[in-house]
């Protein structure tokens, strides 16, 4: 038996996973899980890095100390866009800013007016969105930043956190596909875009493909951890292309949501698609495993009932995600819906859900983000239809969303597709089963996902 060792980051935790490959089969288990909280800070939002490194160390701990395990692999995986700068010594010279930071409001109109829209986009293929790490670094720019103007190296979080483990500094391309600085269709970075808006090409690490044997863990964390030399690889880093490579699909008559703080929706093409339709309907050509496109659509997704959540709880009324989904179903069909992209920024938001919508108890807040999202999921649905010329007759949904039923059969409702839901784990299964490909134990993206299928229950809801 195999043991890889996958430690995944999202927006609201982390956590280090144990993935066991034997006969055939797939299996994962949770060995260290944190919360993974930015702080606010009175000149910006960060992430909490050297927090995220220290349990990430504890995690690995667990496992060559207490479970005393020999790892094949290790790999991480977080969201896209966020970055580091380094010094000439390796050295962060500030902690990481967190995309929802307010510092891009109003960037990209800035940066058009030397870069067109279209022009950034036909040299990217990549999505508009403020969060996006051009956008960040022209903020930098704007405001005269001393980090910029010293800085040697760029790392994006996962590479970063890579490095910390390793030494190595390298990029790899699914998490810089995201930085609207990356030519999806040459698979390398668009430094004349970059030049052309006086962003120094400098700090540009080598880029690698998923899969790629980074080194072995750094001697002091191999003697701190207890697991030796153990191999790291680059994995699928962005979260999202991690998912997508645990997809239990066959054919190509299929698309994919990864479902969780954000809806990634989309459809996985041999070729970025870059043209006027996509830049329309401001989709996304992202790096995947194996050598794929990623075209697909960001979606607010379930971050709007987090933050319910989240606001709930400060006024004193705790509930669990399912009790949130019992009281939408409870609550019956929404009268009004909202567009989930509206409400990327944080700040009261059943409050504002409730203004937009005229949702007026908890369980109709609820049931209005439910049916919101289904209804944003068709209209991509047929963008993606429209952009490809593929006809989708089955929607895969993955991640933490796919344990809402409710909001599962919204979808097949809304869609008319049949809906696929499972695995929840697949960023960490995503992020075992590259690794595995890359150190030669799995031979290719179907066999990856024929494992997948062996090793974790679909639930379908058909239209």
């Amino acid at each position: 038996m195999s043991n890889y060792l996958a430690i995944d980051l999202g927006a609201e935790s982390g956590r280090v996973m144990l993935g066991g490959l034997n006969a055939g089969r797939l299996t994962l288990e949770e060995l260290h899980r944190f919360p993974n909280q930015p702080v606010r800070l009175p000149n910006g939002l960060y992430w909490d890095s050297f927090r995220l490194h220290h349990e990430i160390v504890h995690g690995l701990t667990i496992a060559g100390r207490e479970r005393r395990l020999k790892v094949d692999g290790i790999g991480v995986d977080t969201w896209g866009v966020d970055f580091a700068l380094l010094d000439a010594d390796g050295g962060l010279l500030e902690c990481p800013r967190h995309y929802r930071d307010l510092r891009t409001n109003g960037v990209p109109e800035r940066l058009f007016e030397v870069a067109p829209r279209e022009e950034v986009f036909a040299a990217t293929g990549i999505q508009i969105m403020a969060i996006n790490t051009l956008f960040q670094l022209y903020a930098m720019k704007l405001a005269g930043s001393p980090a910029l103007e010293v800085a040697e190296r760029l790392l994006f979080m996962p590479d970063l956190l890579n490095y910390w483990l390793t030494g190595v500094q390298r990029a790899e391309v699914t998490v810089a596909s995201t930085s609207q600085f990356y030519d999806s269709a040459s698979r390398r970075f668009a430094t004349a875009l970059l030049e052309k808006l006086g962003l120094p090409v400098r700090l540009l690490p080598e880029l690698i493909e998923p899969g790629r044997r980074l080194g072995t863990l750094l001697p002091a964390l191999a003697e701190i951890t207890g697991l030796g030399a153990a191999p790291v690889y680059a994995t699928a880093a962005h979260d999202t292309a991690a998912a997508i490579a645990a997809v239990p699909a066959v054919g190509d008559d299929w698309c994919y949501i990864s479902s969780g703080t954000w809806s990634l929706m989309g459809v996985e093409l041999a070729a970025p698609v870059i043209d006027e339709a996509s830049r329309r309907l401001n989709y996304t050509n992202e790096a995947g495993a194996n050598g794929s496109i990623c075209l697909l659509k960001n979606i607010a997704g379930l971050w709007l009932l987090q933050e319910c959540r989240r606001a709930w709880a400060a006024a004193g009324e705790t509930f669990t995600y399912d009790e949130l989904t019992a009281m939408a179903e409870a609550a019956g069909p929404a009268e009004a819906l909202i567009d989930p992209d509206d409400f990327v920024q944080a700040g009261d938001m059943p409050a504002r859900i409730a203004a937009r919508s005229g949702a007026r108890t908890k369980g109709e807040i609820c049931r209005v983000v439910l049916e919101s999202l289904a209804r944003r999921y068709r209209e991509v649905l047929e963008g993606l239809e429209n952009v490809t010329g593929k006809t989708i007759r089955t929607i895969h949904i993955v991640g933490g969303g796919s344990r809402n039923a409710l909001l599962n059969r919204l979808v097949a409702a809304a869609t008319g597709r049949t809906v696929m839901a499972g695995p929840a784990e697949a960023t960490a299964a995503g992020n075992v089963l590259v690794q595995a490909m890359g150190a030669g134990e799995i031979a290719s993206a179907a066999e990856a996902r024929e494992m997948v299928r062996r090793s974790f229950g679909i639930e379908v809801f058909e239209p």
